[in-house]
């Protein structure tokens, strides 16, 4: 198979690209794959790291309003274009495969034109523009969220990293705790905002931190990139300090969801599945921005009781209130854990594949 690859922006969008990717080359040893992003987009960084090529063109997002940007965006639409058609002469792909976000929209409207069958994977459970768009158009839609609403739409769940999709936190936790520096038996907390962090989380947690260490507990605090040093000029000084392992970011956040007994992150689509891929019971904070997806994101997990949802503005009373006595409460953690299981798809990027194979002419 010769396919492009379009997504990127967040790794909501990249994170499931490089896992398809990664399926597609274990299926196929000889598929061409290319992916298309722009230069702003965590993709710059992601997709060559992974080994594969990237195809750079102008970001395009639709004009909102007037203004600037509004009279710029012609001639930086054109030059995407171009781009795309001359990457479609080139490498004569079977196929396009979008995962949203800015770069989809000019993917899906050249290869639409070029009479290219379209695969639209959307992450979110409300999706966004490019993808209605091309999945009006596409000759297979898969979605991470049941509740997700695109013409066609069949539930493939969240292509997720193998080292994720196959994590037994039971039988990793130990060497997990013993390579993060955690102490082996101890109630553990991990904290995430994600790659950006979230400050409002950040604060929220710092509040509580005399209280979860005084009642037992340890802490990894993923703060985000920047924002460890004020995180950790916070807790220096509070009793048992030591157990508040704080860090900007952890490649391996396997390692991460096999340490923790509860997790506290925001409902992007990527956590959310990972939480319910591997069991692990968590408290969501959806972005309090956007088109609120985020809370919609976190909607089926909540409902088959894996995790509680709070929003943002609530979080740091909420967290005061409850995060002790949640931590430290291992009967309940366990069912939560349970019911996350229950709705958690594990080979996301197998049925994927799976898809792009059946829609692809001689696959």
């Amino acid at each position: 198979m010769r396919l492009i690859l379009a997504g990127g922006g967040t790794f909501g969008h990249v994170g499931p690209l490089l896992a398809t990717a990664k399926e597609l080359r274990r299926r196929d040893l000889d598929a061409q794959l290319r992916a298309v992003g722009t230069a702003e987009g965590l993709e710059a960084e992601l997709v060559p790291a992974a080994g594969l090529e990237l195809v750079i063109i102008p970001k395009v997002p639709l004009p909102r309003r007037p203004g600037g940007y509004a009279v710029r965006f012609p001639g930086l639409w054109m030059r995407a274009v171009a781009s795309l058609r001359d990457l479609l002469a080139e490498f004569e792909p079977d196929a396009v495969v979008g995962f949203g976000g800015y770069v989809a929209t000019p993917v899906y409207r050249v290869a639409a034109k070029a009479g290219l069958p379209i695969i639209v994977h959307e992450a979110n459970a409300r999706p966004g523009l490019a993808n209605r768009w091309g999945a009006a158009r596409a000759a297979a839609v898969g979605v991470a969220f049941a509740r997700t609403e695109l013409p066609g739409a069949k539930l493939v769940g969240m292509p997720l990293r193998s080292e994720l999709a196959r994590l037994d936190r039971d039988v990793s936790r130990p060497r997990a705790r013993e390579s993060l520096g955690l102490e082996p038996d101890r109630p553990t907390l991990l904290v995430s905002g994600g790659s950006l962090g979230a400050a409002n989380l950040n604060q929220a947690i710092v509040a509580v931190a005399g209280p979860l260490l005084a009642a037992g507990a340890q802490v990894l605090h993923l703060t985000g990139r920047g924002k460890a040093a004020p995180v950790a000029r916070a807790v220096r000084g509070i009793d048992g300090a030591e157990r508040f392992h704080v860090l900007e970011y952890l490649e391996e956040m396997e390692m991460a969801l096999a340490a923790a007994d509860l997790a506290v992150q925001r409902a992007g689509a990527g956590a959310v599945s990972e939480l319910a891929c591997v069991g692990l019971p968590s408290v969501l904070v959806p972005l309090p921005v956007g088109n609120g997806e985020q809370r919609l994101n976190a909607v089926d997990l909540v409902e088959a009781g894996g995790a509680v949802l709070v929003q943002d503005g609530d979080f740091a009373d909420w967290a005061a209130k409850n995060l002790v006595d949640l931590l430290t409460n291992p009967e309940r953690l366990a069912l939560m854990a349970e019911a996350a299981r229950s709705v958690g798809i594990p080979d996301g990027a197998e049925r994927l594949a799976d898809m792009i194979e059946q829609a692809v002419p001689g696959a």
